[in-house]
Formats: C-alpha cells, sequence, structure tokens
C-alpha cells in the first residue's frame, strides 16, 4: 500500500509556514477594499449617505483612518 503526506500527516509548523503566502495576499486584498470603498464613500452627496444612514461626520471619521484600519 503506498502513503501519500497529507496535511494531517505534515508537522504544525510546515503548515503554518506554507500559509504565510496566503495571509499577505488576504492583507493586501483588504487593504486594496479598503481604499477603494472609502473612494467610494468620499464620493457619496448627502442625500446618498442618509440614504445608507451615515452622517458627514462619520463620513470624515472613516475617510481619515489609514487603509491598513
Amino acid at each position: 500500500m503506498e502513503r501519500t503526506l497529507t496535511a494531517t500527516v505534515l508537522p504544525q509548523q510546515n503548515r503554518q509556514h506554507s500559509a504565510w503566502p496566503l495571509r499577505v495576499l488576504a492583507t493586501i486584498s483588504l487593504w486594496l477594499r479598503n481604499v477603494r470603498t472609502r473612494q467610494q464613500l468620499a464620493q457619496l452627496d448627502r442625500r446618498a449617505l442618509a440614504d445608507v444612514g451615515i452622517t458627514p461626520a462619520e463620513r470624515c471619521m472613516e475617510l481619515e483612518k489609514p487603509f491598513w484600519r
């Protein structure tokens, strides 16, 4: 019978080591989403803000945040 290595056979350290590129990509993806959604938020007028339930002050607070938050 032939044995193959699976994720359950590999040590925990190797699985964590191989997962870091995915974590980096996920983090960069989140940062890009933050930039994109804040750009869209900046373009909304007062009426559109009211439609989504955001005050102009809340918009300003969100737009002042750095992209990594």
